[in-house]
C-alpha cells in the first residue's frame, strides 16, 4: 500500500504471505472494547504496559480506545522518540488501522455530543445528577464483594423509583415544574438515543475487529492522510510521519539490550563460536593479506544458496540476508538512539560505513557489525534470526553465529469478538442453567461513552481525567506484545532446525576463503566438525544470562 492513500482493497493473509497474521492481530487491537486493564495479561518478563490511572472512573477508556490512541501519539507524534523495527509485521498497517478506529469514533463521538448538548447541557441538573449516580454504581459494582453486582443494580432502581415519585408529587409548579421534569425525563430519552448511535458504532468496529483475524476484506480508510490541497498542512504532515514510519523500518541498526537480547529479533538461545589460529599452510610463504570483510561477504554469497538443497522436500524458504549494525543500550534503557551523520540516509547506514565497522570496530566501545539471516515465519508469528559476526584478534580468527528467535503474538490479540452472554439458573429447574443474550452496548457503557464525547475533542484532558495507556519502551510495536516460541512445539522445531544448515553455510564459506589465502585450515576444519555435534544439541538457552 502506497504512503499517504485511501484503501479499502482486501487484506487477506495467506500462506506465505509475511507479517500478515501478527499485522492484523496487533491491528485489530483498536477496534477491540475490552477493559483497558486486559493488557496487563500480555506483560513478560522484558516488557510491562502501564495503565495511567485517571481521576474519575465513568471516563476511563477500553483497551481498543487506549491503544489506538497511545499507538498514534507515540508513532506518529513530530518530535517522537525512535520507534524499534517491528520484524514479522507492518507497523504502518496496524497504524493506519488505528487511525481508522479513531475516526470511527470521532464520528460517533460527533453524534454523541449533540446528544449531550440537547438533552444534556440544557437540562443540566438532571444530568449531573444521573451521571453521579452511574459514578457511584459504578464505584460500588467494582468492589471484590459478590454481592457488589446486586447493589449496584438496587441503587439505580431505587434512584429510579424516587425520580417516579419526584415527577408525581412535583414540589414546583409553572415553568420551572416543567423544567425539573425535563431534567429528569430528558436525560433519560437522551440515553436511549444514545444506546442507537452506540450500538451502531459497536457493530462496526467489531465487524472489522472480526474481519481482520478471519482474513476477510478489512481497509483502512486513512482520507486525512491524503493532501487535497497545497495548503492541508495537517494531512501533509501526517504523510511525512508515515512515510518516515516506513523509512524507519527499513532501518539497518538494531540495538542490544543485554538479557532482552537485540530489541525487536528477540532475546539470544543460542552460540557458537569457531576460533582458531591464523597460520600458513606452507611454511615458506606468508598468509596472503585479507580482512573481515572478505570472509563476510563470502558467507553472504553463500547463505543465498540456503533455500536450494539436494531433495525436492519444501526445505528453507527464501530468507532475507542483511547487514547490521548493532549499537549496545542498558537492559533498563527507554530510550534509543538511532545513527546520524553524513555516513547515514534514510535511517541507512551506507555501504562504507558498515565495512569500515566490521574491519576496524571489533573490539573496545563502538558499534559492531552482524551479518543477519532471517525468517519470518507461520504468518508473521515467528521470526528466526541468526547473526554472523568475524573478528579478528592479534592471530586468532573468530567466527560467530548465534540464533535469536521472536515469538508469537500475544493471544490477547488473537482472540475474536463474542456476543455477551451470562448463564442464568432456569425458572422451573434451579438446579439447570440457560445462556441468555446481554446487549451489545450495556447501561453503563452507553454512559461512560456519552459522558467522554465531549472531551475528545481535547485528548490532553480526556487523558488526565480518565487515565491511558502507557507503552513500553523502547517501543517496537511487534516485540513488545510478543511470547517465547518454545512453549509451541513446531515453532520451537522451526528455530532448532535453523541454526545447524547456517552454522555449516557459514563455516564452508569462511574456510574456502582461508585456503584461498593460504591458511592452514585443519584445525578450522576439526573445530567445525566439533561444531556440528554440538549445535544438534535440542535445548535452548538464555545465552545472555553469564552465570558469574
Amino acid at each position: 500500500m502506497s504512503v499517504g492513500t485511501e484503501w479499502d482493497g482486501p487484506q487477506v493473509p495467506v500462506s506465505g504471505d509475511e507479517g500478515q497474521a501478527a499485522t492484523y492481530a496487533l491491528a485489530s487491537a483498536a477496534y477491540r472494547d475490552n477493559v483497558i486493564d486486559d493488557i496487563k495479561k500480555t506483560d513478560n518478563e522484558w516488557h510491562q504496559s502501564t495503565v495511567k490511572a485517571g481521576r474519575i472512573s465513568l471516563l476511563k477508556p477500553n483497551l481498543g480506545e487506549a491503544f489506538s490512541r497511545a499507538v498514534v501519539d507515540r508513532m506518529l507524534a513530530p518530535g517522537r522518540k525512535p520507534l524499534i523495527q517491528s520484524f514479522g509485521a507492518e507497523p504502518q498497517v496496524v497504524v493506519e488501522h488505528a487511525l481508522a478506529a479513531n475516526n470511527i469514533r470521532r464520528e460517533r463521538d460527533n453524534r454523541l455530543s449533540v446528544v449531550v448538548v440537547l438533552c444534556g447541557l440544557i437540562f443540566l441538573p438532571g444530568f449531573i445528577g444521573w451521571l453521579l449516580v452511574f459514578q457511584l454504581r459504578m464505584f460500588v459494582a467494582k468492589r471484590d464483594d459478590r454481592r457488589a453486582g446486586t447493589l449496584a443494580t438496587v441503587l439505580l432502581t431505587g434512584v429510579g423509583v424516587l425520580a417516579a415519585l419526584f415527577l408525581l408529587k412535583m414540589p414546583f409548579g409553572g415553568f420551572w415544574g416543567w423544567y425539573a421534569r425535563g431534567c429528569v425525563v430528558i436525560p433519560v430519552l437522551g440515553w436511549f438515543w444514545a444506546k442507537r448511535i452506540c450500538e451502531r458504532s459497536a457493530r462496526d468496529l467489531r465487524a472489522r475487529w472480526e474481519g481482520l483475524l478471519s482474513g476477510s476484506s478489512v481497509g483502512a480508510k486513512v482520507p486525512e492522510a491524503v493532501p487535497r490541497a497545497p495548503g492541508e498542512t495537517a494531512a501533509e504532515q501526517l504523510r511525512q510521519s508515515l512515510a518516515r514510519l516506513g523509512a524507519e523500518q527499513r532501518s539497518n541498526s538494531v540495538f542490544y539490550a543485554g538479557p532482552k537480547g537485540i530489541l525487536g529479533m528477540g532475546t539470544r538461545w543460542g552460540s557458537w563460536q569457531l576460533a582458531e589460529d591464523l597460520e600458513p599452510a606452507d611454511a615458506t610463504r606468508e598468509i596472503h593479506p585479507f580482512r573481515s570483510w572478505d570472509v563476510i561477504r563470502a558467507i553472504h554469497d553463500q547463505l543465498r544458496m540456503l533455500e536450494r538443497g539436494p531433495l525436492n522436500t519444501g526445505g528453507f524458504p527464501r530468507p532475507s540476508i542483511r547487514h547490521w549494525i548493532v549499537t549496545p543500550i542498558g537492559e533498563n534503557a527507554k530510550e534509543v538512539s538511532r545513527p546520524e551523520g553524513t555516513d547515514v540516509e534514510a535511517f541507512q547506514i551506507k555501504q562504507h560505513a558498515i565495512q569500515d565497522i566490521c574491519n576496524k570496530q571489533q573490539f573496545g566501545s563502538g558499534d559492531r557489525h552482524y551479518l543477519g539471516v532471517q525468517w519470518t515465519l507461520w504468518d508473521g508469528q515467528l521470526v528466526i534470526t541468526m547473526m554472523i559476526t568475524v573478528t579478528v584478534l592479534h592471530e586468532t580468527l573468530r567466527i560467530e553465529v548465534t540464533g535469536h528467535a521472536l515469538g508469537p503474538v500475544n493471544p490477547l490479540f488473537t482472540t475474536k469478538p463474542t456476543a455477551p452472554t451470562k448463564e442464568v439458573a432456569k425458572s422451573l429447574k434451579p438446579w439447570e442453567n440457560r445462556t441468555v443474550s446481554l446487549p451489545l452496548v450495556p447501561t453503563d457503557e452507553v454512559v461512560r461513552l456519552t459522558a467522554r464525547a465531549p472531551l475528545t475533542w481535547y485528548p490532553p484532558m480526556l487523558k488526565w481525567l480518565g487515565g491511558s495507556l502507557v507503552l513500553p519502551e523502547p517501543f517496537g510495536l511487534r516485540h513488545a506484545w510478543a511470547d517465547q516460541p518454545w512453549r509451541h512445539r513446531f515453532m520451537a522445531d522451526d528455530a532448532l532446525r535453523a541454526a545447524t544448515p547456517v552454522l555449516r553455510v557459514v563455516h564452508s564459506a569462511a574456510i574456502r576463503v582461508l585456503k584461498e589465502n593460504g591458511v592452514d585450515t585443519e584445525k578450522f576444519g576439526n573445530r567445525s566438525s566439533v561444531l556440528s555435534g554440538l549445535v544438534q544439541d535440542p535445548t535452548p538457552r538464555k545465552a545472555d544470562l553469564y552465570d558469574a
